[in-house]
């Protein structure tokens, strides 16, 4: 019998250092791309791919992202008061029914894997997805709904992967895969972060997998792997060896990778651009900054 994925883990233990002085008081996934924080984007995707019950994995200092999702009920009068209906419904997209989010500590940053590792209990013996809010995809039709969709034919697990220059491969998980490219290929191995020149494809591994409770009982291991930290990428490469039910899956869209300061910015131009009530204003802006660099060369 093949489980309806139902459950989400979001893992967002992390300092941010990368964002600092900003994260010292407010947490990177609250930080906001054009007017929605980064956790909104993930919370939005999984709704739209079924996910009922939504397991945050943090740490020390994540206050604020708890209270995000809380209800507003003073700034839900005040709107109501104004007549300003629409920020009123925009406010109200934000809140989380009771018990449909839980929290769970991560006490040391020992890796991807461990967070996971940490929402076990959490998760029991059922398929469940990881999002990582950091991976921004902008795409017709949400990312992990895709991959739903896929997974409902093949079972198992499965990963969503992208092609990266291959000078980049090292910097990810990268997928041993058939040469004959499809949306949907079977992975005959995984290798974290491999070593320039020794990566298997530049086809590499991002933030959205559906993953079965298996690779729990391999983190049960806590074995230690590139960095020094324990790694998800090592937990379901295992599964290939038990079991060959790993998939990689080429999702449609652009991805953002919102965990660099290029990437946040680069994120904050395509989805400024992409809306109707900024386009015109910030395109003009760009033509103006690029006119003037131009003619100062």
């Amino acid at each position: 019998m093949q489980y309806k994925v139902k459950k989400a883990v979001f893992p967002v233990a992390g300092q941010g250092t990368r964002f600092l002085p900003a994260t010292k008081a407010v947490p990177k996934e609250i930080m906001t791309l054009v007017d929605r924080p980064l956790i909104q984007y993930a919370i939005d995707e999984a709704r739209a791919a079924g996910i009922e019950e939504f397991i945050f994995v943090t740490s020390r200092g994540k206050g604020a992202l708890e209270d995000y999702f809380d209800h507003a009920p003073e700034l839900e009068a005040s709107l109501q008061a104004k007549g300003k209906t629409a920020l009123l419904e925009t406010l109200r997209s934000t809140y989380m029914d009771s018990g449909a989010i839980a929290y769970v500590r991560q006490h040391q940053a020992l890796g991807l894997g461990h967070a996971v590792w940490c929402a076990r209990h959490l998760i029991g013996d059922e398929p469940f997805a990881v999002l990582l809010p950091d991976d921004v995809i902008a795409a017709d039709k949400p990312c992990l709904q895709q991959m739903v969709e896929a997974y409902a034919e093949t079972g198992g697990n499965m990963v969503a992967a992208m092609e990266v220059p291959q000078e980049k491969a090292s910097s990810y998980g990268v997928l041993d895969v058939p040469t004959a490219i499809s949306s949907v290929m079977p992975v005959r191995g995984m290798v974290e972060k491999p070593a320039p020149g020794t990566e298997p494809s530049n086809l590499a591994v991002i933030g959205r997998y559906i993953l079965s409770p298996q690779v729990l009982t391999h983190l049960d291991g806590q074995k230690r792997g590139a960095g020094g930290e324990i790694q998800l990428t090592d937990a379901i490469a295992q599964e290939i060896t038990r079991a060959n039910n790993v998939h990689g899956y080429r999702f449609e869209g652009q991805r953002y990778d919102c965990g660099s300061k290029a990437g946040f910015l680069q994120a904050t131009l395509a989805f400024g651009l992409a809306r109707d009530d900024l386009r015109d204003e910030l395109e003009e802006f760009l033509f103006d900054m690029v006119a003037m660099r131009q003619a100062a060369q």
